[in-house]
């Protein structure tokens, strides 16, 4: 699926994304379960799937025929990001067919000394028609991502890096803005945890949403719940 065809599919849609960590309830160290999560995404309509991993992109590709927007997420020394940190993620994706490679553009520190622009450039040299979407934290990384020739901008990191504010709903301010100022599709994501919530994000003019903890984690979403429960009863904890 070429670019266009990648933006058209997704335009004005929400797109799930199943993740599941070591340590995760739905983690399975034998193998990858993700792909179930993913057919219900499809079942439910949801256009392309975003996950973490190499065998759960190959898995759920091979599961539901869907787009796949692709990431590794792991800690490197000298690395504050952890989206898709080096080349050898990119390649691991690229070689399990990822449609679209995610990765951090924040302007955090970077163990090679790169900056993202010249992560992307790098990328770019090696895999002339890849897709990048750009996870950033804030206006300006997003602004950017974009000059710097990322194909997609994604609200991503807004709140989890130490310069932006902690929130607990989406950052609908950042959609707004970047939407209305960069010429390629801004799409949605962080802290989406209801339907009226995605409905709000969609209508600041980004191009499209993802939406995940509050669909496809299970231990997340059962915590939320019993927050608030433990809240109304006035407990702290």
């Amino acid at each position: 699926m070429n670019k266009k065809e990648l933006f058209e599919r997704i335009r004005g849609q929400m797109i799930v994304s199943c993740q599941a960590l070591p340590g995760e309830p739905l983690y399975v160290e034998e193998k990858s379960v993700m792909y179930l999560m993913a057919r219900a995404a499809k079942m439910a309509g949801s256009p392309a799937i975003r996950t973490s991993g190499i065998r759960d992109v190959a898995a759920i590709k091979e599961e539901t025929g869907l787009p796949v927007i692709g990431l590794v997420k792991i800690q490197y020394p000298g690395f504050d990001g952890y989206i898709t940190p080096t080349m050898k993620e990119v390649d691991q994706l690229v070689e399990a067919g990822s449609d679209v490679v995610a990765l951090d553009c924040t302007n955090r520190r970077r163990g090679d000394g790169s900056t993202p622009g010249e992560f992307i450039q790098a990328i770019r040299e090696k895999y002339k028609d890849i897709i990048l979407m750009a996870d950033i934290s804030n206006y300006e990384e997003g602004i950017n991502a974009w000059k710097c020739g990322a194909d997609i901008v994604g609200t991503t990191m807004s709140g989890y890096t130490d310069y932006t504010p902690k929130r607990d709903e989406p950052d609908y301010e950042l959609m707004s803005r970047l939407a209305a100022d960069v010429d390629i599709p801004v799409i949605g994501e962080g802290k989406i945890h209801t339907p009226e919530q995605a409905v709000k994000a969609l209508q600041t003019g980004v191009w499209s949403i993802v939406v995940g903890g509050a669909i496809t984690r299970p231990l997340e979403i059962a915590g939320r719940f019993m927050k608030a429960i433990r809240e109304s009863r006035g407990e702290t904890s």
